[in-house]
Order: C-alpha cells, then sequence, then structure tokens
C-alpha cells in the first residue's frame, strides 16, 4: 500500500528494511533495519559520515535507497517524493527564506499545500504559539536571533501538522546555553504533540537527553539499538563503550589485573571515566599526565603500566604526580575497532 496524500495516518510508526545506499561506490548506508514506534522521539546518533543524516534523508524522500523499503504508518512511501510524504524536516541550516518575514517563512508549506489563506494564517499563528513566537509574525527572519530562527524553522515544520518530524542536527548552530534551553523546549512541544520524531546529531548529550530510544550508527551501519540508560549502562562493543560514554579501552593482561578474570576472546574491557576512583588506598599506583579543570568536575589523565586512563574527579586540584586508584565498575564489550 502507497501513502495517498490528504489521507495521513496518525497512528505514525516509521519502519526502515534493509536500507542500502551508496555514493560513488562509498556506502553510505549498508543494510539499515529500523522499528521506531508511534509517538516517540528517536534519536540517530553517531561521528560525521556515519550514515546517519543520509538514513534521515532517505525517510524524507529527499534521497532515493538503492534498495530497501520505507514505511510510515504502515504505508510504502520508498518511492514517494518528499512533498507526498507525511514528514516535515528541521535543517541544521534552518533554510529559512530570507526576503520572507516569520508568518511567510512559516506559512510557506502550506501555501505549497493549497491551504486557504485563512485557515493558514490560523496555522501559522498556532505554530508560532507553540515556540513562544507569536508576536514576531510580521517580523523579517533576518532580525531575529540564532534560537528565534531555529524555533521560526520548527513553526514551519509543524504547521503543516506532519505525521512524523525530521531533525538534522538542528540546535549545531546554538551557543551552549540556548542549545540547552531549546533542547528542553523541543521535548516538551514533542512530548506535547506526540508527533513521531527522528532526531540526527553527533552530541551524546543531546541523544541521552531527547531520546525514548536510540540507534548508534558507525560506517554506515546500525551497530546497537536501545533506550539511552540501557544503552549507556550496557554499551555491547568497544566502538558504543567510548562513543557514548568515552570508557577506557583495556586489552588482555591489563584487563586482567583490573578484574582478576582471564581475558575473553574477542572483547575487551571498557571502564567508563567516573567510575575510575582516585583513593589513597587504591590497588593501583599511575602518574598524572595532566588535569583539566571543567567547573563542576575535572577531567585527569593517567598512566597506568603504559595504558592511558581518562578520569573524571572532583574539582579539587590535585599537586602530587603519582596517583592511586580503584576501578568500581567495568563491563566486558565485543572489539570492534
Amino acid at each position: 500500500m502507497k501513502y495517498v496524500e490528504g489521507a495521513a495516518n496518525r497512528d505514525a510508526n516509521v519502519n526502515l528494511e534493509n536500507i542500502f545506499k551508496s555514493y560513488e561506490g562509498v556506502h553510505a548506508v549498508q543494510d539499515v533495519s529500523l522499528e521506531i514506534e508511534a509517538g516517540s522521539f528517536f534519536s540517530l546518533l553517531g561521528p560525521s559520515g556515519c550514515g546517519k543524516s543520509t538514513t534521515l534523508r532517505i525517510v524524507a524522500g529527499l534521497e532515493m535507497p538503492d534498495s530497501g523499503t520505507v514505511r510510515i504508518g504502515g504505508h510504502d512511501v520508498t518511492n514517494t517524493p518528499p512533498q507526498k510524504r507525511p514528514t516535515a524536516m528541521v535543517f541544521q541550516n534552518y533554510a529559512l527564506f530570507p526576503h520572507m518575514s516569520v508568518s511567510e517563512n512559516v506559512g510557506y508549506g502550506l501555501a505549497a499545500r493549497k491551504v486557504k489563506a485563512t485557515q493558514r494564517r490560523e496555522r501559522v499563528i498556532s505554530a508560532l504559539k507553540r515556540v513562544g513566537l507569536a508576536g514576531l509574525l510580521d517580523k523579517s527572519v533576518t532580525e531575529l536571533s540564532g534560537g528565534q530562527q531555529q524555533r521560526v524553522a520548527l513553526a514551519r515544520a509543524m504547521a503543516t501538522e506532519p505525521d512524523v518530524l525530521l531533525f538534522d542536527e538542528p540546535l549545531s548552530n546554538l551557543d551552549v546555553e540556548l542549545r540547552e534551553q531549546t533542547r528542553f523546549e523541543l521535548k516538551r512541544m514533542q512530548t506535547d504533540s506526540g508527533v513521531t520524531s527522528i532526531y540526527v546529531t553527533h552530541d551524546q548529550e543531546e541523544a541521552l537527553s531527547l531520546s525514548d530510544k536510540m540507534a548508534i550508527m558507525k560506517d554506515g551501519r546500525i551497530v546497537q539499538v536501545g533506550r539511552p540508560r540501557d544503552m549507556y549502562a550496557h554499551p555491547e562493543t568497544a566502538f558504543v563503550a567510548r562513543f557514548l560514554g568515552g570508557s577506557n579501552i583495556i586489552e588482555h593482561s591489563h584487563a586482567e589485573l583490573i578484574t582478576e578474570e582471564k581475558a575473553r576472546s574477542g572483547e575487551v574491557l571498557a571502564i567508563r571515566p567516573e567510575d575510575i576512583v582516585l583513593r589513597h588506598d587504591g590497588p593501583f599506583e599511575a602518574t598524572l599526565l595532566d588535569q583539566q579543570f571543567l567547573g563542576r568536575t575535572s577531567e585527569l589523565w593517567l598512566k597506568w603500566k603504559g595504558v592511558s586512563l581518562r578520569v573524571f574527579g572532583n574539582s579539587a586540584r590535585i599537586t602530587q604526580s603519582e596517583v592511586r586508584f580503584e576501578v568500581v565498575a567495568s563491563l566486558w564489550v565485543r572489539d570492534d575497532r
């Protein structure tokens, strides 16, 4: 069954089945399959070039897969053009029209769908109220701050009342304080509206705080899917452990010293920085290489038996060059490096 314009299904789960996409022989997306529940906030997380934005663009219809199937609300939309899909995207650069006012930008998608002017204005005002910009209807977008422009882009996407909202790193151009504030508001609006949302980011903090579930990508493939807390506590591979929590990866004989367990074939030991605790009576001695003050905490770099260890400690400055430490938690993970 194909999606038919004007017959949007509000029970908008999204299914990707065995999606492949290559560019000039380079595999951007390789055998990606995902089930995204209706009404959920789902993040695609990974480093630059891992295939997450390409995957999002395939859902939007801005890229066509070489093979595989895209379903939205149970309807096959693989070959449906983007303007006929029940989706709306918020881009990294906002993609606003500088010669248009705020209301004209927000109403652009509605005008393209030939929504009547009276109804269009009502939906524009409603969308701007939801993002706190109702008083800026007639202002030029060039007069707005970066944060306000981001909200206009979100209002434009919401005004079309899509079944699925797609976000391609929409907060990356904002400063830290505004990014944190907007992240909170974005999650609130998504929860209130109940619209299925797919969010692309390379920022683990964004993914952890926003997501109901998330997938981590590497080299065009999905390497792990789950709920944020579960994935942080139980990474399955060295890549996930390092990317999601900045874990120290310890191999073979050194791992055996820490755990007093025989090293497992094809596995390495992952230790999060917060799970290494400096103690005067700790069982291991290391050399302090560097200490960087981060405000509430400090980041320490230790050298132990030739292994570099990243540690989060309290903000008090350490003056001695040799320190003792204890590992309070560790986890064996598959070595996929």
